[in-house]
């Protein structure tokens, strides 16, 4: 199952909840994958710390190669890296995507990533990480998904932005990938004793948009975790946000 995790607002969780999901799905015995097509590299650095400064290839080299024509291309499989936790695999940002972006929309490369994961049989789950913008790399990445997952973090600003996301999905799926689907949306940063996060909750159900039940509180904890560069269920596996990970997950589409 390939999954896309989508917001064009920055600071939503979107990263946090790639990895930690992902994280999850390995330590339940499924290669997993997650390519991180944010060029701030937030995914990357979770998954493989200080690493990513030492990378031979990233999806920088990925993409510069689809630019030209090569007698030995380099396989998909060459640009992927194993992290410290089982199973788990991550396929690096890097600031050099930010050069690529122009030449890339301008020869409609919009497809090579969909293709390229179409060889990857091996992986029984991959999660893409999106930029916090409507670009190249988010829609090439709505394009390879199957599902979609929406972060929504409690704001004014984050509900009057989730309709447009949901048109951008919509018109996705009309014109370039009809297997496309909303998986739900993820209420995160919940916290149950405010009344605003509630009342925003409770619009959205009475607008019947699809939520996850599982909400995802704030923690000092998950801060902790990106220090660490250890997913929650490696850095703090009994703590109650990593429960609500797993709760989380349960409710994502099987394979």
């Amino acid at each position: 199952m390939n999954r896309v995790i989508f917001n064009k607002k920055g600071g939503v969780g979107k990263s946090t909840i790639t990895c930690n999901l992902a994280a999850i799905s390995a330590s339940k015995g499924k290669k997993t994958l997650v390519i991180d097509l944010d060029t701030q590299g937030n995914s990357s650095h979770y998954l493989l710390g200080y690493r990513t400064d030492e990378l031979e290839s990233t999806l920088a080299d990925f993409y510069a190669s689809t630019l030209s024509v090569s007698l030995f291309p380099k396989d998909f499989s060459e640009f992927i890296y194993e992290t410290e936790m089982p199973n788990l695999y991550v396929m690096p940002s890097h600031p050099d995507m930010d050069n690529l972006h122009a030449k890339l929309e301008s020869r409609y490369k919009i497809y090579k990533l969909k293709e390229a994961i179409g060889t990857m049989d091996e992986y029984d789950n991959i999660f893409i990480d999106t930029p916090p913008a409507l670009n190249f790399y988010t829609r090439s990445a709505l394009i390879a998904a199957n599902n979609c997952i929406i972060p929504f973090d409690c704001d004014v600003f984050s509900k009057q932005a989730l309709y447009s996301l949901l048109d951008t999905v919509a018109e996705v799926k009309a014109d370039h990938n009809p297997d496309l689907v909303i998986e739900g949306i993820v209420v995160n940063q919940f916290q149950k004793r405010a009344n605003l996060p509630q009342q925003l909750v409770d619009e959205l159900i009475a607008d019947k948009l699809k939520l996850f039940k599982t909400k995802i509180s704030p923690s000092v904890k998950i801060r902790e975790s990106h220090s660490a560069c250890q997913p929650m269920i490696q850095y703090a596996p009994t703590h109650k946000v990593t429960e609500e990970f797993k709760s989380l997950y349960k409710e994502l589409k099987k394979k």
